[in-house]
């Protein structure tokens, strides 16, 4: 269970819409042979991943979730958020590494840094 001081991103819940309608566009080629049932494996993953994949903050750390997995991040282990060329949120680590925060735009940074309780320098108010 989540605090109330949790702050969600997910992806565009039309992805997991699209991935429904597909699942049930593909029944019928399914149906046609027994060897083409695993066509609707594809669908069905990608409708997992869009209702699962994103990203949670809060105060202590970050959580990356994806398909089947997750990875914490605690905060003291972030060095700076930054924005990739595409547009997405990225944290560089103290160790080196670059993490590109799942669903995470830069518009949404501002949002990403008050879960922390801290606000952006510079920022008012």
């Amino acid at each position: 269970m989540t605090s109330p001081d949790t702050v969600h991103f997910r992806h565009n819940q039309a992805i997991l819409a699209a991935a429904i309608v597909a699942f049930f566009g593909a029944l019928p080629v399914a149906g046609a042979r027994w060897y083409l049932l695993p066509v609707l494996l594809v669908p069905l993953a990608v409708a997992v991943w869009a209702w699962r994949a994103g990203t949670d903050a809060d105060a202590r750390e970050l959580r990356l979730r994806a398909l089947v997995g997750q990875r914490r991040i605690g905060w003291e282990r972030i060095v700076e958020l930054a924005v990739d060329p595409r547009g997405r949120a990225v944290a560089r680590l103290d160790d080196g590494q670059q993490v590109t925060l799942p669903a995470v735009r830069a518009a949404d940074l501002p949002r990403l840094v008050s879960a922390t309780g801290q606000s952006l320098p510079g920022a008012a108010g």
